[in-house]
């Protein structure tokens, strides 16, 4: 069928037939001038793509009618313009589409039809790891230990680039995925097929909103989620909610904008913004760069939002220009193309001026921050979301040191609060006691995107080292800029010695510390900390802290804008107060504060205004898809299916699809269903599918030895997500993990049928060898953290057909429907313990032949107890996934016939 919005389209430039438009503005509708501005992108795509079939005129009506709809809980459909993927996400998702193209072969269909089908780019950069630092040569020697572990994983990618069409892959060595998106993949307005559009993103990382700051609409989902886009499927959501974020007033002079995000982070978290778009406005907003909103966008995980939205303006169209020419871009972001991106913004009501208010939409409700009053913080010790100012930094650690064990509480005895432990490194004694800084890393998409913060930090180290201040050497110290645009800025302006003079050299292009990808400690600095039972503190510019994530031996980790990482790793320790006691004293025995070497904002935007320039821009990515020689001489298959290697510890075919028909089974009731497993609150995906180092003594430790590797050619669980036997064996195989059924944290739990001990791998598959069901227990916000497929996949493999839950984080909920996993939710006002459940019953979930959306189930217990819980499959679709046995069974059968 035709689409019915056809009568509004046109050309843009009369002089241009055939360059054709949706103009909105001819809808003739006063609704749409009230619209938010995000909800104007989700308005414009299903205009676009009305076809009465995927996208109804009922859905572009229930959009436009936002303002009565978002309150009723109605599904809209949404066709995202591209979609971008990192190489931990991205290559079990590549794994799948050769899985898939084999399944629907076998099913006797065009395996050639497993195709992305809207454009998708994946950037590699999270393998390398921070294995060397403090060395002029740290980033090369850290590159090369990258392609020598990873050469299996980067042939089968260069294999995927060339076997699938629409697929672009940026090569290790570029930068971080999301400041590559903002400085060379966004295209602000799609120029695609003969039509103007938004740009718009989904990606299979958490922190794709960072796009957003430069007003590309954009959130993360689950790889399975984005491989039914890649596959030309919309995502059904709930329309949502828009919470209006007011910015006024201007920052103080020594306030960064990562102050500026943290104090967001702890405001939203606190009004609760989960599953709805935050939408930034106010005068406040054009006192903001793009890096700064862009900071802002990339911590929205952070503050549980789906998107954090800041419309285009100005500001947004200057960094396009700024960002300059590239003739290797998807899209040019010359002068003709950005004022063509203008024009058309302008016409369909998109450009924001902030300064005037009588653009400002409805909202769903408004909250205000005034950025005067923001002061220097840091977040921590265990969730980004518990800010600190930095003058109650020294106290807030020493409180959390006796506290209860929890997120703010690590529950060390009052007589032990100041042990010391001492150690030799190096020829040298020193000390260690708690809050003692080990990890300080300059690190992150979040900031290392910002010329302001980075170009703060080298200034302060250059005083710092003028001053006489060095950094201990048994600090691990690393600098992992976003793209080469930061290294080029950095030396261009001269202080890149000065960081390398404090051990902040380069030591690679990628998410590294971030991730957990920090690499080791040195052995006596491990055995200190061990010995004393000492709380160890990372510092970093991050946006994730959470427990067991950055390194198993920090169990204290803060996030810091980059100048503050410098300061904390030269005093040395977090329990220090900056206003009252000095970072150190030189060798003239001149107290040394930071106050003396803090750089004034002045200073910093003058040398950005010197050295951010257009023509490194274009030098650096005039080059990025072909200046990796490593990845040039990488020789990889042409053929269109792929020929899996039985040898292979890194890639495999998954068991997803081994029993796959084109028929479908009808659900079955759950039938006394053992709990694996019982959790409190706040369980991440870290602690369900770690991404850090494979620990020794572990399920996967013991598969990859049987399979004849050392633990040093280990590697990391993120490198390996291509396997799903590593992977399963890895999933709830975090150090941190709180099992009610165990009285310490490990990853271990409780065979009931044998009363046995067992790592969780081990006890799930005597369950499964007897045919026992699993499910899981937890408490609220389960799935928290990283978008990660392997958090669902993992489980699914290990037999758990549900989890009783709270509530659950968005992306995490919407994995685990497309594996096929039941996500159950507590009735209101019920949980485990209102219940009385114990998690040592057994549960039998009542699945009735006809399923509706969020409809109540019934469960037993063989205890003789019933209940009832929500089963959250949202929407139609995601019952027709469902139905399937998951999203990705639904394609295979779509294609195949």
């Amino acid at each position: 069928m035709s689409n019915p919005f056809v009568r509004i389209v046109e050309p843009l430039d009369p002089k241009q037939p055939l360059k054709k438009f949706f103009n909105l503005s001819k809808l003739e509708d006063v609704r749409y001038a009230r619209l938010p501005f995000s909800i104007r992108v989700l308005l414009e795509a299903a205009i676009r793509n009305c076809d009465e079939f995927l996208v109804k005129k009922g859905d572009v009506e229930n959009i436009l009618n936002w303002k009565v709809m978002q309150h009723k809980n109605v599904e809209v459909p949404f066709k995202p313009a591209r979609v971008i993927l990192q190489d931990f996400t991205g290559v079990p998702a590549v794994v799948d589409f050769a899985a898939m193209r084999d399944a629907v072969k076998k099913l006797g269909g065009d395996p050639e039809k497993i195709n992305p089908i809207c454009p998708a780019d994946l950037v590699i950069d999270h393998s390398i790891q921070v294995d060397f630092n403090r060395q002029p040569d740290s980033l090369q020697k850290n590159q090369d230990l990258e392609f020598e572990r990873n050469k299996e994983r980067f042939e089968f990618l260069k294999w995927g680039s060339r076997a699938f069409k629409n697929l672009r892959i940026i090569p290790p060595g570029s930068g971080i995925i999301h400041q590559v998106n903002l400085e060379y993949l966004a295209r602000v307005v799609m120029d695609q097929d003969g039509y103007y559009y938004p740009d718009s993103v989904v990606g299979t990382d958490s922190h794709t909103t960072m796009i957003d700051g430069l007003g590309v609409l954009g959130w993360g989902v689950g790889g399975i989620e984005a491989e039914a886009v890649m596959l030309g499927q919309p995502i059904s959501m709930v329309l949502p909610e828009v919470v209006g974020y007011k910015l006024v007033g201007n920052p103080q002079p020594l306030v960064t904008s990562t102050d500026i995000v943290l104090t967001i982070t702890k405001h939203l978290r606190q009004v609760g913004v989960v599953g709805k778009f935050v939408e930034f406005f106010g005068p406040g907003v054009a006192q903001l760069s793009i890096a700064d909103r862009a900071t802002i966008a990339n911590m929205c995980p952070e503050y549980g939002a789906t998107a954090a939205y800041f419309p285009v303006d100005d500001i947004s169209i200057g960094y396009l220009m700024q960002t300059g020419e590239c003739k290797k871009r998807p899209q040019g972001r010359d002068k003709e193309k950005v004022m063509c991106t203008k024009k058309y913004l302008e016409t369909v009501g998109m450009l924001r001026d902030f300064k005037n208010s009588s653009q400002d939409p409805d909202f769903t409700q408004v909250v205000e921050l005034d950025l005067h009053t923001v002061v220097p913080c840091c977040s921590g010790p265990k969730r980004p979301q518990d800010k600190v100012a930095v003058s109650d930094m020294k106290k807030d650690f020493e409180t959390c040191l006796g506290a209860k064990q929890g997120f703010k509480g690590f529950q060390i005895a009052p007589d032990r609060h100041n042990s010391i432990v001492k150690f030799n490194f190096e020829g040298c004694d020193y000390e260690l006691s708690h809050g003692s800084v080990v990890i300080a890393a300059i690190t992150s998409c979040t900031n290392t995107s910002n010329p302001s913060v980075m170009l703060g930090a080298g200034l302060l180290a250059k005083k710092a080292v003028e001053a006489g201040l060095t950094v201990k050497p048994y600090i691990k110290t690393s600098l992992s800029p976003g793209s080469g645009v930061v290294t080029y800025y950095l030396r261009e302006s001269g202080v890149m010695s000065y960081l390398s003079q404090l051990g902040f050299d380069v030591v690679g292009y990628g998410c590294m510390t971030c991730i957990g990808n920090s690499g080791p400690l040195p052995e006596s600095v491990v055995e200190a900390i061990t010995q004393g039972d000492l709380v160890a503190v990372g510092v970093l510019s991050g946006n994730r802290n959470f427990e067991g994530r950055v390194h198993p031996n920090t169990r204290a980790n803060y996030l810091a804008s980059p100048p503050l990482v410098i300061a904390y790793a030269i005093a040395g320790t977090i329990r220090i107060d900056f206003e009252k006691e000095p970072l150190g004293i030189n060798a003239s025995g001149k107290k040394i504060f930071l106050k003396d070497i803090w750089p004034t904002r002045n200073e910093i935007q003058a040398v950005e205004r010197q050295f951010v320039i257009p023509a490194m821009f274009k030098e650096v990515y005039q080059k990025i898809e072909t200046v990796n020689k490593s990845w040039n001489a990488l020789d990889a298959p042409s053929d269109k299916l792929y020929t899996w290697n039985p040898k292979s510890t890194y890639i495999k075919s998954p068991p997803f699809f081994d029993h796959l028909t084109l028929a479908l089974q009808t659900p079955k009731t759950i039938e006394g269903a053992y709990v694996l497993l019982s959790f409190g609150d706040s369980v991440t995906t870290d602690h369900i599918s770690p991404a850090g180092n494979i620990a020794r003594n572990s399920p996967a430790a013991r598969y990859l030895t049987s399979r004849g590797l050392t633990p040093r050619e280990f590697n990391s669980y993120g490198s390996r997500r291509g396997n799903d036997a590593v992977m399963a064996r890895g999933t709830f195989a975090n150090i941190r993990l709180v099992n009610k059924f165990i009285d310490k944290q490990g990853p271990q739990t409780i065979h009931f049928p044998s009363g046995e001990i067992l790592d969780v791998f081990d006890a799930a598959e005597r369950y499964k060898q007897a045919g026992h069901p699993l499910i899981v227990l937890a408490g609220k916000e389960y799935g928290a953290g990283s978008s990660r497929d392997w958090a669902a996949k993992g489980p699914f493999l290990l037999g758990v057909k549900a989890v009783l839950a709270e509530s659950y984080e968005r992306i995490h909920r919407s994995n685990l429907v497309g594996m096929g996993v039941i996500p159950l939710q507590y009735l209101p006002g019920e949980d485990a313990g209102t219940l009385g459940l114990t998690g040592r019953e057994r549960y039998t979930i009542i699945i009735p032949e006809k399923l509706k959306p969020q409809m109540n189930v019934q469960i037993k217990l063989d205890t003789g107890k019933t209940f009832h819980a929500i089963m959250r499959f949202d929407t139609d679709v995601e019952l027709t996934y469902f139905h399937n046995g998951g999203i990705l069974n639904y394609m295979i059968r779509k294609m195949a016939s």
